[in-house]
């Protein structure tokens, strides 16, 4: 079982292409989305592999036996023998960006998606000083009093027109994912004063509604280097998580299971936290500067 837990926000810098293959529908190359909800996500898989790049480029030969003990062996002779003891979850949709008429974008979110992160949380013995909004009605949208999204008496995202509903809870939610979810960084500090003025929790079906036909599409082609015409062929659109978008994935971690290594869960958990691997490229495209994500990491508790 597990020992230890921590939160792990992956904040989108630049569009986010976690692609899930060709797809049947209008896009050619879709976003991962889960099954059920249609929410964008990034499977686990695709995190902790990129976790473990990273921690293999920053980590010295002393502290190898760390890193197998926590990813488990190298692939080759033995990658069977044990497995790793960091155990990191999907990479959930927690808030979407939206573009609006007043304040530029709006951070979207809806009571589905805070509940769930609600529920996550108290998994791993987080306690979150808020709770989840009422539904707001259809035509509707949860507001903080002094939000800059208000226009006219209207909050206008894409051509859509919702009431405001000012609400103290949307504040103080705002406010904790300001101080908790962000990047601590100083050069977020403009976003941190932005996001209690812009969050919005939208009707369960708008919000769904957004995720689906508000990402980035983009139209891409390959040219021929001699004649610098569209090869044959080569005209895809692929899709992408917009920059701004917020994700969360829960960390876990057991007592390595590695013969020789005795680290317990928390060990595991405060040496991958403390690797500082606080900025790196996810998902596709990555040589046109595609991916980039910054992290943060929650506090490490037992479980």
């Amino acid at each position: 079982m597990f020992e230890a837990a921590s939160l792990l926000y992956l904040y989108v810098e630049t569009p986010l292409h976690a692609g899930s293959g060709r797809g049947l529908g209008a896009v050619d190359l879709p976003v991962q989305r889960e099954r059920v909800t249609g929410y964008p996500l990034v499977q686990a898989s695709s995190v902790k592999g990129k976790l473990r790049a990273e921690a293999e480029a920053k980590v010295n030969a002393s502290d190898k036996p760390k890193l197998l003990a926590m990813f488990g062996p190298e692939s080759g002779p033995g990658a069977s023998d044990y497995a790793g003891a960091i155990s990191p979850g999907d990479a959930r949709l927690l808030l979407f960006p939206v573009r609006s008429l007043a304040g530029i974008f709006a951070w979207t979110t809806s009571v589905n998606v805070l509940a769930r992160f609600l529920r996550d949380a108290s998994i791993i013995g987080l306690s979150v000083p808020w709770t989840a909004p009422g539904i707001p009605d259809i035509g509707q949208a949860l507001v903080a009093p002094d939000n800059d999204l208000t226009a006219g008496g209207k909050v206008v995202l894409e051509e859509f027109a919702f009431a405001p509903q000012s609400s103290d809870i949307v504040k103080a939610i705002a406010e904790w994912l300001a101080k908790e979810a962000l990047p601590a960084a100083s050069e977020y500090d403009y976003w941190r004063q932005k996001l209690p003025r812009s969050l919005v929790v939208l009707p369960e079906n708008d919000f769904r509604d957004f995720t689906l036909f508000a990402t980035e599409v983009t139209t891409r082609v390959r040219l021929d280097n001699k004649t610098k015409t569209v090869e044959s062929g080569a005209l895809w659109t692929e899709e992408c998580l917009p920059a701004d978008t917020l994700l969360y994935a829960p960390l876990q971690a057991t007592r390595s299971r590695k013969d020789g290594d005795q680290s317990s869960g928390r060990q595991i958990l405060e040496f991958a936290t403390g690797l500082n691997i606080n900025r790196v490229q996810l998902g596709g495209d990555e040589t046109v500067g595609r991916g980039m994500v910054c992290l943060r990491y929650g506090e490490v508790r037992d479980v």
